[in-house]
């Protein structure tokens, strides 16, 4: 058997109250689309053809490396009229039917309805307590008879409570039969896809169904009010599943997860911390509250205080980062090391047990093991066209309101001068400063105000 997926991806979302695509929408920081995209690739089909309507260029470009195969809706006339677009490209002895706007598809769900389906028609169906605005499955006697679309329900019909989710699975070459078929006869003047069922039911073809293990995986997102509960539902599986593994989130529902987060034991992670991208967390790590961390790796026993940014850095074992800390793209800590309160480091190797606590910008240097950086020091790398390293190798200490003029290498073992412009590489071992001579103006009266 082989497999061919259909996506359908054409509409503007009115609802939305956007001229943004819906599907492009973000959820966990990713489009809505993406997520089906990544089920969809999960089934192993033949292809994924994704049939696009409004704004389509801005879709296309925004999958840039997925391996796809675009289909353009040039008017849209409804389910129906979308897959009749795709008929040229499917291969698949079996086309299986999904949606753009709905992300928390579940791959369990969709394997059940292709296994059931075989030559046979196949629905995904849910038993929703509140059925308004859904197709309603209409049985006779056990037996899928049809799908009668909410607009077009009479009010028998309006107290099913067993819903079309618009998932299908359906034997290919009966599809494109049944396609040819389907008419817009009907108050929306659309062609429905939930039409094929009632043709296959004339064929005497059987019809089963798989109902969906939980309505989240189902429910599709047509406003900014749906996407904030989506959410916040996938905020509560990904917190839910790092709890299971261990992890301490001393408030789950102020946690954000927008992309993949790890965490080794006896992590523990405070209010409202946002984690986005690929994160890696280590043994016995503590995050303070309102720290935004991305695409970073967190070595063991490191405290991260609270309010810092981190942003493709690597930070490593035993070190303390923080309060107001800032590690930019580039940053790479050594075991040991103190980046305290209000300190920016960008492109930068920090080596063993240095500290830079107070107030300092570190920017493309190397910093060599047991340095001591003081508050307000700068390293000058950018001189308005260029980017230049500084080098301080070890056992350095930097005076407070220092600046460190690139490129310079500080020897190993000198003391620079607090409140010293260094322009020249200084000696190991010694100190090196720059001051002009103190003088004190005697009879000097403060200015007064006229």
């Amino acid at each position: 058997m082989s497999l061919s997926v259909v996506i359908l991806a054409a509409g503007k979302g009115t609802r939305m109250f956007s001229d943004y695509p819906k599907v492009l929408h973000k959820l966990g920081n990713q489009p809505l689309l993406q997520y089906v995209i990544d089920v969809a690739k999960s089934l192993n089909p033949e292809n994924i053809n994704i049939v696009v309507g409004y704004k389509s260029k801005e879709v296309i470009s925004a999958f840039p490396n997925e391996k796809l195969n675009w289909i353009i809706q040039k008017n849209q006339l409804g389910t129906g009229d979308a897959v009749k677009y795709v008929i040229p490209h499917l291969k698949g002895s079996q086309t299986i039917v999904l949606y753009g706007d709905v992300p928390m598809l579940q791959l369990e769900d969709l394997e059940q309805l292709i296994k059931k389906t075989q030559k046979k028609l196949g629905i995904l169906t849910f038993n929703k307590s509140n059925p308004t605005g859904y197709g309603r499955i209409k049985r006779i006697k056990n037996n899928i008879e049809c799908i009668v679309e909410e607009k077009d329900c009479d009010d028998t019909e309006r107290k099913i409570t067993e819903i079309n989710t618009g998932i299908i699975c359906v034997n290919t070459n009966n599809l494109i039969n049944w396609l040819s078929m389907i008419s817009n006869n009907n108050s929306q003047k659309e062609y429905y896809l939930t039409d094929i069922v009632a043709l296959a039911r004339k064929e005497k073809i059987q019809i089963s169904s798989q109902e969906a293990n939980s309505e989240i995986t189902i429910t599709g997102v047509n406003s900014k009010i749906e996407l904030a509960i989506m959410e916040r539902a996938l905020q509560n599986k990904k917190t839910n599943l790092l709890m299971e593994r261990g992890v301490t989130l001393l408030d789950p529902s102020r946690t954000d997860i927008r992309g993949d987060l790890k965490c080794a034991m006896d992590v523990e992670i405070d209010v409202g911390c946002i984690f986005e991208g690929k994160v890696q967390v280590g043994n016995n790590v503590k995050i303070g509250a309102y720290t935004h961390i991305k695409d970073s790796v967190i070595s063991d026993n490191t405290i991260i205080k609270p309010y810092s940014h981190i942003d493709s850095a690597k930070v490593g074992i035993n070190n303390i980062i923080g309060p107001y800390a800032r590690l930019r793209p580039g940053t790479d800590t050594n075991k040991d090391v103190h980046i305290g309160n209000y300190v920016e480091i960008k492109n930068s190797k920090i080596g063993t047990g240095t500290k830079i606590n107070h107030l300092s910008y570190i920017g493309d240097s190397i910093v060599g093991s047991n340095v001591n950086i003081g508050a307000g020091t700068i390293t000058c790398n950018y001189d308005g066209v260029n980017k230049h390293q500084t080098i301080i190798e070890d056992n350095v200490f930097v005076g407070s309101n220092s600046q460190l003029i690139a490129p310079v290498k500080i020897g190993a073992g000198s003391t620079i001068g607090a409140g010293s412009t260094i322009t020249k590489d200084t000696p190991e071992n010694e100190l090196s400063l720059s001051r002009t001579k103190q003088t004190s103006i005697p009879g000097w009266e403060k200015p007064k105000k006229n």
